[in-house]
């Protein structure tokens, strides 16, 4: 298994200026290197507290490609459906440059409103931008005189400069929530993907990796740990009852922005996004006990969170882990505390 952080902003205006917030990730991501920690990720999202701060996952992890020299890059995700494929492919491989070929691409189709009202994009597009964009993307890194038909996009003849620094082009991640069908076809063409443990049951979620798993198997494609990568909020103390506590305070902040990012739900209903409409309940009837006893959160003291970690391998196999290390009311401090209790107590458990 392998194990990074993920720096999904949950911060507003009231709780960190930017220059606060990004001088923060980029000494946690530095920290994380020294660590042994595997990768560093961020998102892509608008305008809300919940991921706001990151409206260019691309610019964060090149400042983040210099301040380091090992740790994998990871965006989790970029959305295609707001680029232009030459613009985004482009950026992309120029980050795989700049790290010298350590970033991992993840993609993903954007699933709050909002941001789809903000660009003017019928949401019941969204999967065809994603296929459309993902595609364009990959031609464009591995092709010359590329000349492109979509639907949404065409250009060409052109060759990108420059092609990405790995060969035939970086690793491919794509987000999936809560549909089985967006693991298969990722599965089939040989990508890796991303989950979300926190939103699904733990049933749902090992039904959606074996359809994963088998749909790689039958294309005759392996998979590795750093093809499946979950995300979940962590925070770490020496004291389990202060872990309790506290983690509590920082999950329940970042699930009552995601609450407040999803509500418009109630009101928005997508062929593209069958079933999303019930996230709103999902996330609002989310406790922290229920998450614990769940185990959709690692927290706890080093003992109880390495346990943790051994229940997820057993459940569902050898995965690659980002830790949520930040929150809007998370102090800088506690942030670095969680890192290195858990380099110190948990790494080497699984290494």
């Amino acid at each position: 298994m392998k194990f990074g952080i993920n720096l999904f902003p949950t911060v507003g205006p009231e709780d960190k200026s930017g220059v606060q917030f990004f001088d923060d990730c980029l000494a946690l991501a530095e920290r994380a290197e020294q660590l042994g920690f595997h990768h560093v990720k961020t998102v892509e999202h608008y305008f809300s507290a919940y991921g706001g701060y990151s409206p260019d996952p691309v610019t964060f992890l090149a400042a983040a490609a210099a301040r380091t020299t090992r740790v994998r890059l990871i965006t989790g995700a970029v959305l295609p459906a707001f680029s232009h494929p030459v613009k985004l492919a482009g950026k992309l491989a120029m980050l795989d440059h700049l790290s010298h070929g350590r970033l991992d691409v993840g993609f993903g189709r954007g699933f709050l409103p909002e941001e789809f009202w903000a660009y003017q994009i019928p949401m019941d597009e969204s999967r065809a931008r994603f296929n459309e964009g993902v595609d364009a993307c990959l031609r464009l890194w591995t092709e010359e005189e590329t000349t492109f038909e979509g639907r949404f996009h065409s250009f060409g003849p052109v060759t990108l400069l420059p092609r990405p620094f790995q060969s035939p082009h970086p690793r491919v991640l794509v987000a999936t929530a809560i549909t089985p069908e967006s693991g298969e076809a990722a599965g089939a063409a040989g990508h890796g993907v991303m989950m979300v443990p926190s939103i699904n049951k733990q049933e749902k979620l090992q039904e959606m990796l074996a359809r994963y798993r088998d749909t790689r198997t039958a294309a005759g494609l392996a998979s590795t740990d750093e093809d499946i990568h979950f995300s979940y909020n962590c925070y770490l103390a020496e004291d389990r009852d202060k872990a309790h506590r506290l983690g509590q305070v920082y999950s329940e902040r970042t699930n009552s922005l995601l609450a407040t990012a999803v509500s418009s739900w109630q009101h928005n209903r997508s062929a593209d996004y069958a079933g999303y409409e019930r996230i709103v309940a999902r996330v609002n009837s989310g406790d922290f006990g229920k998450q614990l006893r769940d185990n959709k959160v690692l927290v706890g003291d080093p003992q109880e969170v390495a346990d943790r970690v051994e229940l997820i391998r057993d459940l569902y196999g050898e995965t690659t882990i980002s830790l949520q290390i930040v929150s809007g009311n998370m102090p800088f401090e506690e942030s670095v505390r969680t890192l290195e209790l858990f380099a110190e107590h948990v790494l080497p458990r699984f290494a």
